[in-house]
């Protein structure tokens, strides 16, 4: 986005005003002569000069240290491929390793807080990612920690792990993906090139709403101008909330409405005025004496209505996160899914067999939304290869590319190196599914047989070594429902079509936010099989 390559040029220009306190800071701080630290990578400078490619920057420093440290004012944020010092943080010594990514310390608050008025705020474990993921995310399970975190995951855990959302979410992920095949078949007559990870994108939201809140959105059909509004808001909304990790000066910005900062909060605005109305709605459609109440069992929101009550502010952040981990995740995932099938034809061909003979399907069956109801739990069992294939992707291109965590307090990782009270120990997803230490020579190469036995049965991972779904007490809860949905989404549209990129010399790279969604889309050609 222009308003965030302009947050660039200027957060370098400005931060050329405050780098003498960094050199000061630098000169007067106590060095314990005791401690080893890990090498350093490089500066946040040359993280904001290579802004637009960070995840290969950070890639090619991770090749060269398995963990390294990038300086800062203040601060030290480290970042590591080490399987070890990954469970280390996010299990082994899980209570000292807090929410963060990146952005402000105590200290660097003291110092803008003299050139800008800024509310203080207690100084609790989850201050830093709180404050930055606030404005968009409120109180959800992606932004809060301690108890009221453990609340939340308690009560969330119990919904997905529930036989009811199980056997409603496959309803309602047949019969969008039905919708989604018949729309590619309309493509295909008209012989009309898809942004493909757009109609994901809709797909799945569509496919979250109904689960989540009980709501027939419909935008795959494009029939609903106020969801797409409501969708580009928040996925531009995303972008900033990211850029904000990056950027130093984004809280003046904010005081100032500046800049990105204006821009986000015009997002929010969307935002909040679309989730509202749906909260509303649901609220008067529960609260009617003629209401049939067998149908609240179905989606989150009323259950998360009748157990907590109906605070708006409180369940907008529920439904938000929701959407954040149910949306961009699965729709990111399946694009690049799309993506590397047109890379790797003869992968494509072999997934496309599998489901044939998974469903027993005969070769003139042509029914799409049939075959969507055949569609079982027994039937995707069956499709080791692709679930193969998709554990692959993720492996390569994981939807959230980069976690990290802050140190409570000072700490020794497995790898021998010291960690201080305040650093940023970030662990890289991205860079990870890259590395030959981890995964050998064949690293970079889509190879969905790495994760088959002789047998051609799936074989699991240590979590540690594949973090896409995070690993330890906070792994993602919503692992098998992703699978789930993106299995059924793959058997219908590999059953019946064929994809093409429109264009295999165009250059494919993500989108710097949240999520490692594929910048400006993916436009593909669809041909029936």
């Amino acid at each position: 986005m222009d308003i965030l390559q302009s947050s660039t040029s200027i957060t370098a220009t400005i931060l050329s005003l405050v780098f003498f306190v960094f050199i000061i800071h630098l000169l007067t701080k106590k060095v314990d002569g005791k401690k080893r630290y890990h090498p350093t990578g490089g500066n946040i400078f040359n993280q904001l000069i290579n802004f637009h490619r960070l995840h290969h920057y950070m890639t090619d420093l991770a090749d060269k240290y398995k963990t390294y440290r990038l300086i800062s004012p203040f601060r030290t944020d480290i970042f590591t491929t080490d399987p070890a010092n990954v469970e280390y943080i996010l299990k082994t010594n899980f209570e000292n390793y807090g929410k963060f990514v990146l952005g402000f310390t105590i200290l660097e608050r003291r110092v803008f807080r003299k050139i800008v008025s800024l509310s203080p705020r207690s100084n609790d474990k989850g201050w830093c990612n709180y404050n930055i993921l606030k404005d968009l995310l409120g109180d959800g399970i992606f932004t809060i920690d301690g108890d009221k975190w453990r609340e939340q995951r308690k009560l969330s855990s119990h919904e997905f792990s529930a036989r009811v959302l199980r056997d409603f979410s496959s309803v309602v992920f047949r019969k969008n993906a039905a919708k989604f095949a018949h729309i590619l078949s309309e493509a295909v007559k008209s012989n009309k090139i898809i942004d493909i990870q757009d109609l994901f994108m809709r797909a799945t939201l569509d496919s979250i709403f109904r689960v989540a809140f009980g709501v027939e959105l419909d935008s795959m059909c494009g029939s609903n101008d106020e969801g797409k509004k409501f969708i580009n808001a928040f996925d531009d909304a995303s972008a900033m909330t990211l850029w904000r990790y990056f950027d130093v000066l984004w809280k003046i910005k904010r005081f100032l409405n500046i800049g990105s900062e204006a821009k986000l909060k015009e997002n929010i605005i969307i935002v909040d005025a679309f989730v509202y109305k749906l909260i509303h709605r649901k609220t008067e459609q529960m609260s009617t004496p003629e209401a049939d109440l067998s149908w609240k069992k179905e989606d989150i929101l009323s259950r998360f209505l009748q157990i907590t009550g109906a605070d708006p502010k409180y369940l907008r952040d529920i439904i938000l996160n929701f959407i954040l981990a149910g949306k961009d995740t699965t729709a990111t995932t399946l694009s690049w899914f799309i993506y590397v099938l047109c890379k790797y034809p003869h992968v494509q061909e072999k997934v496309a067999q599998e489901i044939k003979e998974a469903t027993n399907e005969k070769e003139d069956a042509t029914d799409i939304t049939d075959f969507a109801a055949n569609v079982s739990e027994d039937v995707l069992e069956k499709m080791q290869y692709l679930h193969a294939a998709l554990t692959e992707t993720l492996r390569l291109y994981p939807a959230l590319p980069m976690n990290g965590k802050i140190c409570f307090s000072d700490d020794t990782l497995p790898d021998g190196f010291n960690v201080n009270k305040g650093d940023i120990v970030a662990y890289q997803s991205y860079a990870m599914g890259r590395m030959k230490f981890i995964w050998g020579d064949d690293a970079e190469e889509y190879k969905p047989e790495r994760w088959l036995d002789g047998n051609g049965i799936f074989r699991p991972e240590n979590p540690f070594k594949f973090t896409a779904f995070q690993a330890g007490p906070r792994i993602c809860l919503g692992k098998e429902f992703a699978y789930r949905q993106m299995k059924i989404f793959s058997a219908l549209l590999l059953r019946y079509f064929v994809f093409r990129l429109s264009d295999d010399k165009k250059t494919v790279n993500y989108r710097i936010m949240i999520n490692l969604q594929i910048d400006g889309g993916l436009d593909v050609r669809v041909f029936h099989r």
